[in-house]
């Protein structure tokens, strides 16, 4: 540890993809801005907002993209600032790659689920992922539910969680959907990956984890494709 040089130790303890993910949020809405305001339907769809006659001819990004747009200054306000709080702590707990694996993983779990549950709507944001980052953290205080920090933690989530998806129950605007799905990914990908800054993962969970995530995702992606021969 003391040969390692002292900025490598000084950006290991910063969290920094969470800082990237922000600035690429940030830059991408500004552009989206620039481009003719973010809460134009062509212009979302020109950036690479999740629509599914685009994604039927091919343009699979379009399950990754809409992660990093969003629909408005409220839309990127609550999500950039429910992304630093919340990555931070995660990035801490998972670490940096691990924390970046679950943050794509949810948002493309949840764009995949919104690809098929709500085909009709164009849609885009962050809240993908950061309901996944929930979830993330909900497996946690399950597998480490004998620590006491970490469930409290993981309980504060659920909690969290669970408000936000009632509130989405009576808003017509908010993608249910993909909230659900990012939750379910984020889940999943955490069980797969483990935390082992808090402890090791239990093999069995991980496979078990890692089995349900390719057969959910792939069952979906399957089904939302035939969609379009119907």
């Amino acid at each position: 540890m003391q040969n390692t040089p002292r900025w490598v130790r000084r950006l290991d303890g910063t969290p920094f993809i969470t800082y990237a993910l922000l600035a690429i949020t940030i830059i991408v809405f500004a552009l989206e801005t620039l481009a003719g305001g973010s809460e134009s339907v062509t212009v979302l769809i020109r950036f690479g907002a999740r629509y599914n006659t685009a994604i039927w001819m091919g343009e699979w990004w379009r399950f990754i993209t809409p992660i990093f747009l969003h629909i408005g200054l409220t839309h990127i306000l609550m999500n950039g600032l429910t992304l630093y709080f919340l990555g931070v702590l995660c990035e801490q707990v998972f670490g940096h790659w691990r924390f970046l694996t679950i943050y794509l993983v949810s948002g493309i779990a949840g764009n995949v689920a919104s690809f098929v549950f709500n085909p009709d709507v164009v849609s885009a944001g962050a809240s993908t992922a950061l309901f996944g980052l929930m979830g993330a953290f909900l497996l946690l205080g399950d597998t480490f539910r004998h620590q006491p920090q970490v469930g409290a933690v993981a309980r504060q989530f659920a909690v969290f969680a669970a408000i936000n998806l009632i509130f989405n129950l009576f808003s017509s605007s908010v993608d249910i959907y993909g909230h659900i799905g990012g939750s379910i990914g984020g889940f999943l990908i955490a069980g797969l990956l483990g935390a082992p800054n808090i402890g090791e993962m239990p093999r069995w969970r991980q496979v078990i984890s890692g089995v349900f995530l390719i057969g959910v995702l792939g069952f979906l992606l399957h089904f939302g494709y035939t969609q379009a021969l119907l």
